[in-house]
């Protein structure tokens, strides 16, 4: 089976039950396989951050700017859409408003005010006017020789006249560190490679774009590359699914950990994690949340 929509296709129910691995999840097990299990498998809620929101907002407003005519892409749209997108996103999840004292509490405002620098820093770094995306927040899903199912979310398509295709990511924070962009990078390579496997063509540029410092970083893969990252991806997924058949998902140390909301639960720290509830069946399994989309 293989698809790319922006919605999901109506499948039976053996293929709709089937888990499979999205760039989040396969990067959580990379980085700790406890982590994995504590989000695929025991989907113990995290709290979400003001950063990340603010990211899931401005995503919003890229996505919906792209919807209207090209003329009317401009700054002045871009903001009428801001509050719009937060409060629509505060309807649809209300404990969202725990991260502020109310609608008048003065965070609030200073946290609007720097999505809005977010938007300001998209529009020095391109004019959306200029561009025609082939599909914004596209949904794509494929199947590798192997078996394994890939699925994932891509922020933007770009297809030129000739042909070449780029995916375009935005990122809300700043460029990183070593680990970071190889971590941004692996995501965009998952993504090229589901391209790949879906339209046979190899994706000219894989762009990320560091709206924080208005930063691009631009990457050309190929095919030996991608060849390898396919491999990675099945030994990934037979190592979650022999760890899923025990449930042993060991920790995996790291500095990371200081920022991980399962710290408590993780015997590397003198934790104990809940009883292992089994291999899920769940579709949602390795799913990407929204959040996963916005970092």
């Amino acid at each position: 089976m293989t698809e790319i929509a922006q919605q999901p296709a109506q499948q039976d129910e053996t293929t709709r039950r089937r888990p499979a691995l999205s760039p989040s999840r396969a990067g959580d097990f990379k980085q700790c396989p406890l982590l994995y299990r504590f989000r695929a498998v025991d989907r113990i809620p995290e709290k979400a951050t003001r950063a990340q929101i603010r990211g899931t907002v401005v995503h919003s407003v890229l996505e919906r700017l792209y919807a209207l005519p090209t003329e009317q892409r401009d700054r002045d749209r871009a903001g009428e859409m801001l509050n719009p997108a937060w409060e629509e996103l505060l309807a649809e999840q209300p404990e969202l408003g725990e991260l502020f004292e109310g609608p008048e509490d003065p965070e609030l405002e200073k946290w609007l005010s720097s999505a809005s620098g977010l938007l300001d820093a998209y529009f020095e770094m391109e004019d959306p006017q200029r561009l025609q995306p082939e599909a914004c927040e596209l949904r794509v899903e494929t199947e590798l020789p192997s078996g394994v199912l890939l699925r994932g979310f891509i922020d933007r398509v770009d297809v030129a006249p000739t042909g070449e295709i780029r995916l375009v990511d935005y990122k809300t924070g700043r460029a990183p560190g070593e680990i970071g962009e190889a971590k941004a990078m692996f995501q965009m390579k998952f993504y090229a490679l589901v391209l790949w496997r879906l339209r046979g063509e190899i994706p000219r540029q894989l762009l990320l774009m560091y709206l924080a410092n208005k930063q691009k970083l631009a990457y050309a893969p190929d095919e030996d590359e991608l060849r390898r990252f396919e491999r990675t991806l099945e030994a990934i997924w037979q190592a979650i699914l022999k760890a899923g058949k025990t449930g042993d998902f060991r920790p995996n140390p790291s500095k990371l950990c200081d920022y991980c909301d399962h710290k408590a639960l993780c015997p590397s720290f003198g934790g104990t994690p809940p009883p292992y509830p089994g291999w899920p069946e769940d579709p949602a399994t390795n799913e990407e949340s929204i959040l996963d989309r916005t970092d």
